[in-house]
């Protein structure tokens, strides 16, 4: 049997050299405020989506924690991109919601997304992708009850 590829240091790798990457292409958009990070696109395709959800569904939208939300939405809500405000059932509740200048953001965010993604598609099958998106699934859900 082959060797078995070193995936913990592979993804780490590929996640930090991505990150680098995606902040370096003159496609990613530039507006007032600045680009928004992957995070920050991130919550503006979800409000895009569904616009004003409490910030627990944003966080489980993102798979981020709670805490890491909170500190995010008060970063856009500074650049005039997002606004929270109470729930109209529990003033406790906090729902965010999508501004115009957040909007504006969308459809370069789209484009670039388009372009990192046929980056990250090429030399690959179909198939080939669907197995690696399977397998980065199952790293997502390495902390459920696993199968023995």
């Amino acid at each position: 049997m082959a060797d078995r590829p070193r995936l913990i240091f592979l993804l780490n790798s590929a996640q930090r050299r991505l990150q680098q990457w995606m902040t370096a292409q003159p496609a990613w958009p530039v507006s007032g405020g600045g680009a928004p990070t992957s995070s920050q696109a991130g919550v503006l395709f979800a409000l895009a989506k569904t616009d004003g959800i409490t910030m627990g569904e944003l966080a489980d939208a993102l798979d981020l924690a709670p805490s890491a939300v909170s500190g995010l939405i008060q970063r856009m809500e500074a650049l005039h991109w997002v606004q929270r405000r109470p729930g109209p059932d529990d003033a406790r509740t906090q729902r965010v919601w999508l501004l115009d200048a957040g909007r504006t953001q969308l459809p370069a965010l789209k484009q670039a997304l388009q372009h990192v993604n046929a980056r990250l598609y090429e030399g690959f099958t179909d198939e080939e992708l669907h197995t690696v998106a399977r397998w980065l699934r199952h790293v997502q859900h390495l902390d459920d009850a696993s199968p023995h």
